[in-house]
């Protein structure tokens, strides 16, 4: 069963997250989720990506809450079932890196 993380385990996944990114691309927590925005060349490309992560985020049965607008996509991560910040947010956190460069 997934577990809430501790704010330790919290600040060491973002710092794994975080390490060969510049500080604007940068994962942090707002509001007690994970967030990021994400910016890409044109509205088709964010679109594209949004499309890669929904089938991720369907294999892994966890759904991001994001908002598009143009180029960007807004991204925020949470476990409903556990009330917080889980291991799988920061996998899907993680296919969303790997899928946007």
């Amino acid at each position: 069963m997934m577990e809430k993380y501790s704010k330790q385990q919290i600040q060491t996944e973002l710092d794994k997250i975080n390490q060969d990114l510049e500080d604007e691309q940068k994962w942090c927590i707002s509001d007690e989720k994970l967030s990021k925005t994400f910016k890409f060349k044109s509205f088709i490309r964010a679109f594209g990506w949004m499309s890669q992560i929904a089938i991720w985020a369907e294999k892994l049965n966890h759904h991001p809450e994001w908002f598009n607008v143009y180029n960007k996509v807004e991204v925020q991560l949470t476990t409903h079932d556990v009330g917080g910040i889980s291991e799988l947010d920061f996998k899907l956190a993680q296919k969303m890196e790997a899928f946007s460069k």
